[in-house]
C-alpha cells in the first residue's frame, strides 16, 4: 500500500489588539484558504467576542485586505478595531501643543 501524500498546508498568525492587551492565534490551513477562513478556524472570535469581522477591517502585514483575500504561508492577519479619535484632529492637537511648548522655551 503506497504512502498517502500529505496535503500541503500553510500556517498563519491572527492578531487583535484592544486597549489593554494583544491576542494572537495560529491557524493551519489549506493553501487555498482565505482571510475569513483563517479567522474562523483560529478561534480568535471565541477568545475575543467583541470581534465582529462583518464590521471591522482586516489586513495582512499592515495592508487592508478583503475577507476573501488569499493567504500565503507565514502571513500575519491583523484585525483592526475602530479608531478612538480622528487621526487628523489628533495631529492638530499635537501640533498646537508642540507650538505652545516651543513658544514658552
Amino acid at each position: 500500500m503506497p504512502d498517502a501524500v500529505a496535503e500541503p498546508v500553510i500556517s498563519v498568525q491572527i492578531v487583535y489588539a484592544d486597549q489593554k492587551s494583544i491576542v494572537r492565534a495560529q491557524a493551519t490551513l489549506a493553501p487555498t484558504a482565505t482571510v475569513h477562513e483563517a479567522i474562523l478556524k483560529s478561534g480568535i472570535i471565541q477568545t475575543c467576542p467583541v470581534i465582529d469581522i462583518s464590521v471591522l477591517k482586516v489586513g495582512v502585514f499592515g495592508k487592508l485586505k478583503p475577507l476573501d483575500a488569499a493567504l500565503h504561508d507565514g502571513d500575519r492577519i491583523e484585525i483592526y478595531r475602530p479608531l478612538s479619535a480622528d487621526p487628523m484632529e489628533a495631529r492638530r492637537r499635537r501640533a498646537k501643543k508642540q507650538a505652545r511648548q516651543s513658544a514658552s522655551d
